[in-house]
């Protein structure tokens, strides 16, 4: 049977699994393995596992109670190892990259910044900004039928809103990456031009948190900041 893992700690890591159940239904039971150094805890993995309400419930509730009594590397849910005794040799062969991560992230949280602003306001600063948006913005008013101008002010905005938008992503980000410990730059999504992970000193979380909200000040109503977290430090393992 494959063998499920939730995170990897210090061989000295508190491990207050008495009253937790992995998943599974009926519930898997929790166990630890590892070397002098390394522990991982894992259960048996069910064969039919899918990412259902109770078993991402369970993988979070045991990755939290880790977290509050030190340093953990999360695994992301569906983790699976061949066995328990693979797991072992991975800890073993990886010895020094989880002791290093697990040393990072001692006493850190996970924080991650979701910024978004409204298409008309970056519009209108393009056509204010660039002569050259209006100069072809004219030009296809007054010739509606000019396909190569309508084409060559598509790409100019285009090309101006990822500009822009790189400036902004810079410019947050590096203002921000002074009251953290490293960063992680995510992947922008369908609505988020910024998508980023702060990794952050537990004792400056508040500092943190107060630091993005001037943030959000600072860039007006036209942007909208989303911050979610603590969060296990996926980012970062």
């Amino acid at each position: 049977m494959s063998t499920y893992i939730y995170a990897i700690t210090s061989a000295a890591h508190p491990l207050r699994l008495d009253n937790m159940v992995g998943v599974g239904q009926p519930p898997s039971e929790l166990r630890v393995v590892g070397t002098d150094d390394l522990s991982a805890v894992v259960s048996d993995a069910p064969a039919d596992l899918r990412a259902k309400r109770r078993d991402l419930v369970a993988h979070q509730t045991v990755l939290t109670s880790l977290l509050e009594d030190g340093a953990a590397l999360p695994m992301r849910f569906g983790v699976l190892g061949p066995d328990d005794d693979q797991v072992i040799t991975a800890l073993e062969q990886q010895h020094d990259d989880y002791s290093a991560r697990l040393k990072e992230l001692n006493g850190c949280l996970e924080y991650n910044l979701k910024v978004a602003r409204d298409e008309q306001d970056l519009l209108r600063q393009i056509v204010n900004e660039s002569g050259a948006v209006r100069e072809l913005r004219e030009r296809t008013r007054q010739n509606p039928g000019d396909h190569d101008a309508m084409l060559a002010l598509g790409e100019l905005i285009s090309h101006e809103v990822q500009a822009h938008e790189q400036q902004d992503r810079e410019e947050i980000t590096s203002r921000l990456e002074q009251s953290a410990v490293r960063v992680v730059n995510g992947e922008p999504t369908k609505t988020h031009f910024l998508n980023v992970s702060f990794l952050v000193e537990r004792d400056r979380a508040a500092a943190f948190t107060q630091a993005v909200h001037e943030e959000a000040e600072r860039w007006g109503d036209a942007f909208t900041h989303s911050l979610n977290g603590p969060l296990p430090p996926y980012s970062f393992v």
